[in-house]
């Protein structure tokens, strides 16, 4: 079943191996780049069936790093494009990741001081729920007023109809590892008293806007996909049981698969990290509320993302650092299950 079709709306997976976004820190002024295209091309002539873009923010102010990709401006758009036909042209399904850092946003690139936030060198402006920095010297964000809730989901609205006109099939919007988002869902970092916080109908607000928003902006025949971090992984925080709440909810509001992560809002989030230790958030999503899921985390060989898929546990499966390792691994599970791969006809000479 790995190597099986996985139709969303009127898009068609050619099997359920998907790339995870990853981000790459590698634009200028939100440009993709020759880096991308090769990053990303590589992905579908491994015989992918989804290639999901790294994060891209909606707004400058948005983004993780000052080398982020972007997509707030028309002239991002083509060199986005560029990538989208070649993706396409091998099989796979283009699809983005609109995103908004929120209090994680101007900080270095994770090789340059590990990340360490931008001060005065190049630095700007953060936003959140509330006036709580991600950790310290973390800047402290200004909690966002209703004119500049208005302004975030107008953005993540424009973003995805540029992302429509660029070419990309498929839109995800990120609400997970402790970007804007997720700091209005989690109580741990949203502490408003408005209509935007305080119970879950309030901090999940936002959430629930800008994916009606996006969907608006999508043609019908488009799927929409949601990642969320199912769990803060810390007592008092966001919880399994919330996300398959909110999974049901954003269901209704026309998202057609939730992307099942976890973590990221706080620093001090202890995580056990093991092998599938992601996947029972997908399965449980699935399974309480029949919207299809993503299973990503630490899935590394062909027989455990077949396994995933065949026990109905997610209907795809996403690959992140296993694919940097291995570009092909798509082709290499299909040897691997003895079943046909995507083999790009210029690598037919490879094939076992």
């Amino acid at each position: 079943m790995l190597f099986s079709p996985l139709a969303l709306r009127g898009v068609t997976l050619r099997n359920r191996i998907g790339v995870s976004p990853m981000c790459q820190y590698s634009a200028s002024d939100g440009l993709a780049s020759d880096w991308h295209l090769v990053h990303l091309g590589g992905f579908a002539t491994g015989g992918a069936g989804l290639v999901i873009f790294e994060a891209t923010a909606v707004e400058a102010r948005g983004r993780i790093s000052p080398a982020d990709l972007g997509l707030w401006d028309d002239a991002q758009q083509e060199p986005l494009a560029r990538i989208v036909r070649f993706v396409e042209s091998q099989g796979a399904v283009p699809a983005l990741q609109l995103a908004h850092a929120g209090r994680k946003a101007s900080v270095r690139p994770p090789w340059e001081q590990g990340g360490a936030p931008l001060t005065r060198d190049g630095g700007w402006g953060v936003v959140g729920p509330s006036a709580l920095p991600f950790a310290e010297g973390h800047p402290v964000p200004a909690a966002l007023d209703e004119a500049g809730l208005r302004g975030v989901i107008a953005a993540f609205a424009a973003a995805a109809r540029r992302a429509v006109a660029a070419g990309f099939k498929a839109v995800e919007v990120h609400a997970a590892h402790g970007y804007l988002l997720h700091q209005f869902l989690s109580p741990l970092s949203n502490r408003r008293s408005d209509g935007y916080g305080g119970d879950f109908a309030g901090r999940t607000r936002l959430t629930r806007e800008v994916v009606a928003a996006v969907r608006a902006a999508l043609p019908d025949a488009l799927p929409l996909l949601v990642r969320v971090s199912a769990t803060d992984w810390v007592e008092g925080g966001w919880t399994p049981d919330e996300t398959v709440e909110l999974s049901r909810g954003l269901r209704s509001l026309g998202a057609d698969l939730i992307d099942c992560s976890s973590g990221g809002l706080v620093p001090y989030a202890k995580v056990p990290v093991a092998p599938g230790y992601q996947v029972g958030f997908a399965e449980r999503v699935r399974r309480e509320t029949g919207v299809p899921t993503a299973a990503v985390g630490m899935i590394t060989t062909p027989s455990q993302a077949a396994g995933i898929v065949a026990e109905g546990r997610a209907d795809l499966v996403l690959l992140a650092r296993e694919l940097l390792r291995d570009p092909h691994f798509p082709l290499r599970a299909a040897v691997e299950l003895g079943t046909e791969g995507p083999w790009p006809r210029q690598y037919l000479r490879a094939r076992p």
